[in-house]
């Protein structure tokens, strides 16, 4: 049975040689950002570290079955949990990990070693990274220690230097597309479409595509800053409240991220640099924005949706920092109008 991951072919290669030569470091730290395909390649070295045999996970093996359904006696993990609404709240527990640390001192049960998994370790807190560290700075010999994290400097920088860093990258555009249209069945558009909005994540891409709903709200969000452009301060104040208090900390961040990405088009489209953009279902607006706002107007724009997006990650009242990012934004006539 092969690896279920698309692309990141260096990477496999690599952790399928450590595996064929026995040489596997105690610990790898796989870092990139959400849907670039972290958690897939983690699994799947995880079934291949537990396989009985040495190479691709086999798929057919008791240990390769029991890891699949997440049932292996030697498969450790650990997840953090949410906290209120919002994932960047989320947080490892204590007692779950010193647990974790615990079992991986123990002899394996059924396979040749013990897998631990630490998915998202950067919620974990300093006190919580220093209960992992020492297993890392004296590892078992039958354990491996498998971490995940958007960036290695969310972590100690003593938890970084005992792991083996793998730096997941965004994969091409056209991976992702073949992807899509091969194994996950899209259509030739909506492959395309999703390969632009991914920058690269074919987790995300999956997520989204098997996700109708969220399609639709990503039209809507783009929807609302046309609408927003050509608003009023009334109006833009109204769109402040209603957001803040109807949405998630998570989705009004997805929100932001959003608009950024348009309006990273919009410097885009004015400065004339090639290449594709990120919304292309977009580009007629794009161009419109573009021919009418100074790129030195765009950056702030760009600018003051970063220190939004800032502000809100420390807790900052959501409403007022809305306002203030909105009611910087350049009014433009409504499309159709001079």
């Amino acid at each position: 049975m092969p690896w279920n991951v698309f692309g990141h072919e260096w990477v496999v290669e690599m952790l399928q040689r450590d595996i064929a030569q026995d040489r596997t470091r105690h610990a790898y730290l796989f870092t990139g950002p959400a849907g670039i395909g972290k958690r897939t390649l983690v699994n799947d070295f995880a079934r291949a570290l537990l396989c009985q045999a040495a190479g691709p996970p086999c798929g057919q093996c008791r240990n390769c079955q029991l890891a699949a359904r997440g049932r292996h006696p030697d498969l450790l993990t650990v997840e953090p949990v949410i906290s209120g609404k919002s994932i960047l709240r989320a947080k490892i527990l204590m007692d779950p990990l010193r647990q974790l640390v615990s079992d991986l001192q123990l002899k394996p049960v059924e396979a040749r070693r013990r897998v631990g998994c630490l998915w998202r370790f950067e919620a974990a807190s300093e006190l919580q990274q220093n209960v992992l560290l020492k297993t890392l700075e004296e590892p078992p010999g039958q354990a491996v220690i498998l971490l995940t994290a958007e960036r290695a400097d969310d972590l100690l920088p003593t938890i970084v230097s005992r792991c083996a860093v793998v730096p997941l990258r965004p994969l091409p555009l056209e991976t992702v597309r073949t992807a899509l249209i091969t194994h996950w069945l899209a259509s030739a558009e909506q492959a395309d479409l999703l390969a632009h909005l991914a920058q690269g994540r074919l987790g995300w891409a999956v997520r989204m595509q098997a996700d109708e709903a969220a399609l639709a709200a990503r039209r809507q969000v783009l929807d609302d800053l046309s609408a927003l452009l050509a608003g009023s301060r009334v109006a833009r104040f109204a769109y402040a409240e209603r957001l803040a208090k109807e949405s998630t900390t998570d989705r009004i961040q997805e929100t932001l991220d959003l608009w950024q990405s348009l309006w990273r088009d919009v410097l885009l489209a004015g400065a004339g640099a090639p290449g594709p953009l990120a919304n292309p279902d977009r580009e007629a607006e794009v161009r419109r924005v573009a021919e009418t706002v100074a790129p030195a107007a765009a950056r702030e724009v760009m600018l003051g949706l970063r220190r939004t997006a800032g502000l809100l990650e420390h807790n900052a009242n959501a409403r007022l920092a809305l306002e203030v990012c909105l009611l910087d934004w350049p009014r433009l006539a409504p499309a159709g109008h001079s």
